[in-house]
């Protein structure tokens, strides 16, 4: 028996548009609950006026929409960028990166607006739970956190995705009808994750049609492409191409243009089986195509101009520390906090330009300059 609307309290819930949250949506009114929905827009390709009018028709009181794409960009790529995080030595953390100012915003949004309780769609056997409700009792601790796939009476509901398709039959819920992929993906500026489905078993090729982002290697441009990176601080200040005629310093443009050029370029793929911080093993494939030019050239950068104790220091204590953090979701943590504040501190000396070649799926470095530090004497290097 349905509860009254409201009676239980206001809850905002992160929604995607798509068939789980929107199921969500539904029961958490059936369970008694105001169901405000909020949506982040981290630079994924969504439509996300059609995901408005979505949940308002399914009974969302509010509807939030938050443009997050420069926070994420100047707040946590560019600052991973910087400490060369990494995951388990290969995993950009593209995922990871972005659940920070989500959940920050979703905690604010919250706090505005009045609401008891926060609740998301994440799995019960994933990484994301950890990561966004962390986030949410570091922001507030007050918040109570609903997770409907770690409670007994959903999961037992909805045992697949056939009993959620006919729960959205019977409550009017629209669900697009074009076939479900055989796998899960979640997607922001940074990356492109697939996982689940044929992916589970970590001897399946991925199929051409999965990956989304970048061309395939084998069909990208015969000419390899040549773009200049300069960075300021370990920041990236400017990209140049020649070729093309671009010449971007805005932090959020100059990223979504590394994108571009190496998406077109097939740049970015790895196909890995990596360890959640829950204990299971998991095979993901992932897309980062600006990251990975991006980080490749601050690393070469370094090797001009970092002090080689520092460079070691931040690599053992900081690098690795920092990865860690992102991907277990204590962003917001003490430790957290503390790492983050020592990333600039190893970055001072990281200025000047690098020549980066994009050809075929692959990267290269051309050339690298400074012209303020000096730690490379090519007089004093000289073998003659």
């Amino acid at each position: 028996m349905s509860a009254a609307p409201g009676s239980k309290g206001k809850v905002l819930l992160a929604y995607s548009g798509g068939l789980d949250t929107s199921c969500i949506l539904v029961w958490l009114i059936e369970q008694g609950y105001e169901v405000l929905a909020y949506m982040a827009n981290v630079g994924q390709e969504e439509d996300f006026e059609a995901a408005r009018e979505k949940a308002l028709k399914v009974g969302a009181s509010k509807v939030f929409i938050e443009d997050l794409r420069r926070e994420l960009v100047e707040e946590l790529v560019i600052p991973t960028i910087q400490a060369n995080a990494v995951y388990e030595a290969v995993y950009l953390l593209g995922t990871s990166v972005a659940r920070p100012v989500i959940a920050r915003s979703q905690v604010a949004i919250a706090q505005r607006e009045g609401c008891t309780h926060v609740s998301h769609g994440c799995t019960g056997k994933g990484n994301d739970q950890v990561r966004f409700e962390l986030a949410y009792y570091a922001l507030d601790p007050k918040l109570q956190v609903i997770a409907p796939w770690r409670i007994p009476e959903f999961y037992h509901r909805f045992p697949g995705r056939n009993a959620l398709l006919a729960y959205a039959a019977e409550k009017n819920v629209p669900v697009s009808q074009t076939p479900s992929k055989p796998w899960s993906t979640d997607e922001n500026l940074f990356h492109i994750s697939y996982e689940a489905g044929i992916l589970e078993d970590p001897n399946v090729t991925p199929p051409k049609d999965m990956w989304k982002l970048t061309v395939d290697p084998e069909e990208a441009p015969n000419t390899p492409e040549r773009i200049t990176i300069e960075f300021k601080a370990g920041k990236p200040v400017r990209v140049t191409n020649e070729a093309d005629g671009t010449d971007v310093s805005d932090p959020l443009d100059l990223f979504l243009y590394l994108n571009t050029v190496a998406r077109r370029n097939g740049v970015g793929r790895i196909d890995i089986v990596e360890n959640r911080f829950i204990g299971i093993k998991s095979r993901g494939c992932y897309e980062t195509p600006g990251g990975t030019v991006l980080r490749a050239a601050h690393i070469d950068l370094e090797g001009l101009v970092l002090d080689r104790e520092v460079r070691a220091y931040r690599d053992e204590h900081i690098t690795p520390v920092f990865g860690k953090i992102l991907y277990n979701g204590l962003y917001f943590s003490p430790e957290g906090d503390l790492i983050t504040k020592m990333v600039p501190l190893t970055q001072t000396n990281v200025n000047g330009s690098v020549r980066v070649k994009l050809y075929k799926g692959t990267l290269s470095i051309e050339g690298r300059w400074s012209e303020t530090e000096t730690l490379y004497d090519m007089e004093q290097s000289s073998m003659d």
